[in-house]
């Protein structure tokens, strides 16, 4: 016998679709067969989930998302100390989640994992427990992000790249392909070569987004002190208070270089070995 979807409350839901009671989905979300969406779920109007994806308890989808074939939301945390307190998984709006991503829920440290608005993750992604990743941010296929890593907005991540855990990428950067990233990677800046170094400014992508010519030499300025004046890191920061504008930009990228927890990447040095 042949099965067709049927339309429920303005809900395209094939027979073969399981959508627990408990499930809060909008009347017009498209729903393909073989998919299994558990309790305290909430999907947002005009969101199409694909066959054989697995949504489960505690994820947060917003409006006018994709989520394609074999995706798995909200599933626990690859994490010992996991003790199955209640926590989240919040993608926004207009996102889309291609085949066979892996998004786990947050542990009690965060209480959710979170991705932003007009996000592309690729295939075989994997986004761990109480990552927060911005809006606008690109994960090409088969990144693998540790927890607790955070991403900034407009952030694009090479293919195959694998992200240590409590990383920090700023805003607005680039990371290569095939990348390990086991520092912090300042806004505004390429991050390529292995280990992974500084690489310049992110002209491209900061043209593209509308960032002046004055912005971007601003940003040049700015990261020619942190690596090519022969100072340290802290040096760098001190000289940049005192001696260059304050803008956003500028403060932006000091912010963040103090706050980083896990040290910025280096400069590649002329043996092939990140410099100070």
């Amino acid at each position: 016998m042949l099965l067709t979807a049927k339309l429920t409350n303005n809900r395209m839901t094939h027979p073969y679709t399981y959508i627990d009671p408990n499930a809060k989905v909008a009347s017009n979300v498209k729903i393909d067969p073989f998919t299994v969406i558990h309790g305290d779920v909430v999907i947002g109007e005009g969101t199409w989930i694909g066959s054989n994806v697995t949504i489960m308890e505690g994820t947060r989808i917003g409006k006018n998302c994709r989520i394609f074939p074999g995706a798995v939301i909200g599933a626990i945390p690859q994490d010992l100390k996991f003790n199955g307190e209640k926590t989240y998984v919040e993608i926004g709006d207009n996102t889309t989640i291609r085949e066979f991503v892996t998004v786990n829920r947050g542990t009690s440290d965060r209480g959710k994992t979170k991705i932003g608005t007009n996000c592309l993750i690729m295939a075989y992604c994997h986004v761990a427990h109480d990552c927060i990743i911005g809006n606008n941010c690109i994960l090409s296929n088969s990144v693998q992000l540790a927890g607790h890593v955070v991403i900034g907005d407009w952030a694009i991540i090479g293919g195959v790249s694998a992200v240590h855990q409590f990383v920090h990428i700023g805003q607005h950067t680039f990371v290569a392909g095939g990348s390990l990233v086991s520092k912090d990677v300042p806004p505004y800046i390429k991050a390529v070569r292995n280990p992974l170094s500084y690489g310049g400014v992110n002209s491209v992508g900061l043209k593209r987004r509308g960032f002046t010519l004055n912005q971007i030499n601003h940003i040049l300025e700015i990261y020619r002190t942190i690596y090519s004046r022969g100072l340290n890191t802290t040096q760098a920061i001190d000289y940049i208070e005192e001696e260059i504008t304050a803008t956003d930009e500028r403060d932006e990228i000091v912010a963040f270089i103090r706050d980083s927890g896990r040290g910025i990447i280096k400069k590649f040095g002329k043996n092939g070995i990140g410099e100070e």
